[in-house]
Formats: structure tokens, C-alpha cells, sequence
């Protein structure tokens, strides 16, 4: 199994505490390149909760579903940044698609 680490960003609402801890919203991923299945995930929360909840909605998943991600996230997460969430999911898949495309080029 061939592993990458890779990190999507997005703003967080400023009455966050995510805003003032970190300025924005960090989703960290390792995906597997082989399948393209998320093997781990992390993220700037302010409360373990969320970062465990967060690792159960993407961990198993194939980042490059990056719809159904959100469909699951704005369906299951109701946090306050649950925009950032899908917003960075969205941006680390997008990174992947990416590196993927130099890959192949």
C-alpha cells in the first residue's frame, strides 16, 4: 500500500473557535493511491468529539467521491463548521486530483 499525506483548508465563520485557534479550518488526510481510500483523517477541532466524528463521516471512503463526502457531512455533521468541513474536504480532493494528474502526465 502506497500512502500520501495531504491537508485541505477553508475558512471557518469567525465566531469559531477553530477561527481564532488556528484562522482557518485544517482537514488533514492520508489517502491510499492505489484505491484512493481515505486510510486516516484529522482536523482543527477545538474538541476531540468532533475530530473522531470527522474521521468516521471520511475514513473508509474514496477521496475522490468528494460529493458523496458532502453529502454526508452536511446530512450527519451539524457543528458550526460544518461549511468549512465540506469546503476543505472539497479543496484536499481537488489537491489529490491534482497530484494524480502529474502523476499520470
Amino acid at each position: 500500500m502506497t500512502t500520501i499525506y495531504l491537508t485541505g483548508e477553508a475558512k471557518s465563520p469567525s465566531n469559531n473557535p477553530i477561527t481564532t485557534q488556528w484562522g482557518l479550518f485544517f482537514i488533514g488526510l492520508v489517502v491510499d493511491t492505489e484505491s484512493h481510500v481515505i486510510r486516516e483523517a484529522d482536523c482543527t477541532a477545538t474538541l476531540t468529539l468532533t475530530v473522531e466524528f470527522v474521521g468516521e463521516l471520511l475514513v473508509g471512503r474514496s477521496i475522490l467521491d468528494d460529493d458523496a463526502l458532502v453529502e454526508s457531512i452536511t446530512e450527519r455533521y451539524h457543528g458550526s463548521s460544518q461549511k468549512a468541513l465540506a469546503a476543505s474536504v472539497r479543496n484536499a480532493a481537488a489537491k489529490y486530483r491534482d497530484l494524480s494528474a502529474d502523476s499520470t502526465a
